[in-house]
């Protein structure tokens, strides 16, 4: 009895032992990885901390182990996070990029606003995020998701171009984009998506042609009611499910292609939705025509055609053999005319040839023709700098290349009455095209640029035509002929943050603490995406409010992005009043050392930040010694309550809430710091305003004023404690 109890006590004790470690293996295994932990909570966060998502916890959770509503994990990774019509309000978040393993998001039909991040989950395989109040543009991130087959944002409010991020997305099935406002010309990176069977673009403002969708194995295509015109390629007419209507196509079939082109490939697709504009033959099953008399003449036309074929190829081989032989003997003549050092060197060189390539680097475009056609990117492969090195520039050319005659005409010979800005590379003029199109024009002074720096001028163009983002001002062309360096830009008519600050003469100009904080918001977004998006990231070196214009709707637009690549020189051109007004938002390790890191940007943002509280400038010689200096003089106070509400532009006659203003200097504290270690990234800046505007929002739906949140900080009291 007693052995028989102790083999009962060790079998009970190695039980509890095994139940035990198979508890510990599963917690361990359910721990979910920290940078998963980070992003769920800051979504949760950002989605106003809902209670339809059971399990989710703003801090402290697990959601592999605690199953999170919605979320699934395999092993300590989050794969999937599927939340759809749940009423979900709020935004999205800014820590998606810490999904790396997640392959499924959708987030559709709720009520999620502003825009998507520019980040998005880099591995996804689906995306759905569709019927949501989604604004802005689609981020340049999901040109780098090349595993993504599935990709649904219909039903938003987003808008301007498409943007030509879909070269890399060859697995791409499905694309939604319908019941947008996106606008402009399909871009030429739709042909690469060459498995793409269904794609929804009906119900927006798109323009142009479809030529692109022409050679892609389509079985679902809608682009209602749109601005298309042109002709409809042919080939598209054997798309089973072909939706066109509501659209500006000219009637009748498409022209001929032109001669020696190769017909398209042919479809096995029929059955389409509509006939074509036009069409006069009835076809078969197999695409052939249903007549049998035109068969056999069909088949007379192709022996005919073959035996053409024949002889043609027999003529072209015969001449390039001719043609290979004059050129190997004329290589022999020319070999005692080359000379060897570090690389070849060629002596004569052909006239002929080199003006072909100098035309094939700057194709022109007349006055009227503000937009190149879709198809064509200028690619910049070498040019010939004046020491005679080669400088070679991988990346394409986007913006239209104008002629200096073209830009004279619309400037009025660059006339003193057009000057509408300077800068330390040159002037800036208003140029109307005589379509009635408003550019501006940034002349670049030849002072201003080195000889390096002026051979780095197609490379610093090519990378300033590839920045997309709704607060950053658009390069639409540049022009570079008979010596003269000239940028093309949007045309942004109200002014700058500065002027509007500082010389609104007019009460009525004067910005309302909602507009000012949109101003920040929409500038932080711009640095965000300079810093954190684009890849190599751009650093801005001259952000100021001076180079923040503001549209009609009082949205911000930032100047001058890229432009750093031109002026590693300019800081010993400066004049001293243009030093002045730059040195005032310069980071201390600038000033001290000359260095400038995107920590740098950080710190000007935030003296521009102080612009928008105070309505002071950087630097003002006339005011007394120690409030000169606009940083040094408001650092300290920041934190008083008291003497903030002294901090603030007297012309807002207190219309703003005291806790939004405290918040905002909060984000100024951080951003101005001495140190620049301790400066936050642009993405947490942009969190911080976006949640100041998220209670706004609570405040004004509370008020039900429409004001928004601008009130006297007196009747303030009782509405502050909502939030």
């Amino acid at each position: 009895m007693a052995k028989h109890g102790t083999s009962s006590l060790s079998l009970t004790e190695f039980v509890l032992v095994a139940t035990t470690m198979v508890f510990a293996i599963t917690f361990v295994d359910s721990t979910t990885d920290p940078p998963d932990v980070q992003a769920l909570e800051v979504m949760y966060t950002s989605l106003n901390n809902p209670s339809q998502l059971s399990g989710w916890k703003a801090t402290g959770g697990d959601p592999c182990g605690e199953s999170w509503k919605g979320v699934s994990c395999q092993g300590s990774a989050v794969v999937s996070i599927q939340i759809p019509g749940l009423g979900l309000s709020g935004t999205m978040g800014y820590l998606l990029s810490n999904f790396m393993s997640l392959r499924t998001l959708d987030m559709s039909d709720n009520s999620i606003h502003d825009s998507i991040p520019y980040q998005l989950p880099p591995n996804l395989t689906s995306l759905n995020l569709a019927n949501n109040n989604l604004s802005g543009n689609l981020p340049y991130s999901i040109s780098n998701m090349t595993t993504l087959n599935y990709m649904n944002i219909s039903q938003n409010t987003l808008s301007q171009l498409i943007g030509d991020i879909f070269a890399n997305l060859s697995g791409l099935t499905m694309l939604d984009l319908s019941f947008n406002n996106f606008t402009g010309d399909l871009p030429s990176s739709f042909g690469s998506l060459s498995n793409l069977s269904t794609l929804h673009l009906q119900n927006n403002q798109l323009t142009g042609s479809l030529n692109f969708l022409a050679d892609l194995p389509l079985t679902d295509l809608n682009v209602a009611n749109n601005h298309f015109n042109g002709w409809i390629p042919q080939v598209l007419s054997s798309i089973p499910n072909f939706r066109y209507d509501g659209n500006s196509f000219d009637n009748g079939p498409a022209p001929p292609p032109p001669p020696y082109t190769s017909p398209p490939p042919s479809r096995s697709h029929n059955n389409h939705s509509h006939s074509l504009p036009g069409a006069r033959t009835s076809r078969g099953s197999d695409g052939e025509s249903s007549n049998p008399d035109d068969g056999n003449k069909k088949k007379e036309l192709r022996a005919g055609a073959i035996i053409g074929i024949i002889l043609a190829s027999s003529l072209v081989v015969f001449s390039l053999l001719l043609a290979l032989l004059f050129c190997f003997r004329r290589g022999k003549r020319r070999e005692k005319t080359v000379r060897t050092s570090t690389g070849v060197l060629i002596r004569g060189t052909d006239k002929v040839n080199t003006e072909m390539q100098e035309q094939r680097l700057t194709p022109m475009a007349t006055v009227a023709d503000l937009k190149p056609p879709p198809a064509e990117k200028v690619m910049v492969e070498k040019m010939q700098g004046k020491n005679g090195s080669v400088k070679r520039v991988k990346s394409p050319i986007t913006a239209t290349s104008y002629t200096v005659a073209s830009l004279q005409i619309a400037t009025n010979s660059f006339s003193q009455e057009n000057i509408i800005g300077e800068g330390s590379l040159g002037r800036v003029y208003r140029a109307e095209f005589p379509n009635g199109k408003i550019l501006a024009i940034k002349k670049i002074d030849n002072a201003a640029l080195s000889l390096q720096e002026e051979d780095n001028f197609l490379e610093a163009v090519s990378n300033m035509s590839r920045l997309r983002q709704s607060n950053i001002i658009t390069l639409v062309g540049y022009c570079s002929e008979h010596g003269q360096r000239l940028l093309v830009y949007e045309y942004i008519g109200k002014g700058s943050l500065h002027d509007m600050l500082h010389f609104a003469d007019d009460r009525s100009k004067t910005l309302t603490w909602n507009a000012r904080v949109r101003v920040a918001l929409g500038t932080a977004r711009a640095l965000e995406y300079l810093h954190e998006v684009c890849l190599p990231s751009v650093v801005h070196k001259n952000f100021k409010s001076a180079n923040i214009l503001l549209d009609e709707e009082l949205n911000p637009h930032l100047s001058d992005c890229g432009l750093a690549a031109l002026t590693p020189n300019t800081e010993r051109q400066l004049s001293s009043a243009q030093m002045v007004g730059s040195f005032g938002y310069s980071a201390p390790e600038f000033v001290l050392s000359g260095i400038y890191t995107a920590k740098s940007d950080v710190y000007s943002f935030g003296v521009v930040m102080l612009e928008l509280l105070t309505g002071r400038k950087p630097l003002d010689s006339s005011r007394v010694r120690s409030e000169q200096s606009l940083v040094r003089w408001a650092t300290p106070q920041l934190h008083d309550i008291d003497a903030l509400a002294k901090m603030v532009d007297p012309v807002l006659n207190g219309m703003y809430p005291a806790k939004s203003l405290s918040r905002f200097a909060d984000i100024v504290a951080l951003c101005v710091q001495p140190e620049p270690e301790f400066r936050p990234p642009m993405s947490e800046v942009v969190q911080a305003l976006v949640r100041l505007m998220q209670r706004a929002s609570v405040i004004k739906r509370q008020s039900h004023d429409e004001s928004g949140f601008v009130y006297k900080t007196q009747d303030h009291e009782a509405i502050e404690t909502s939030y």
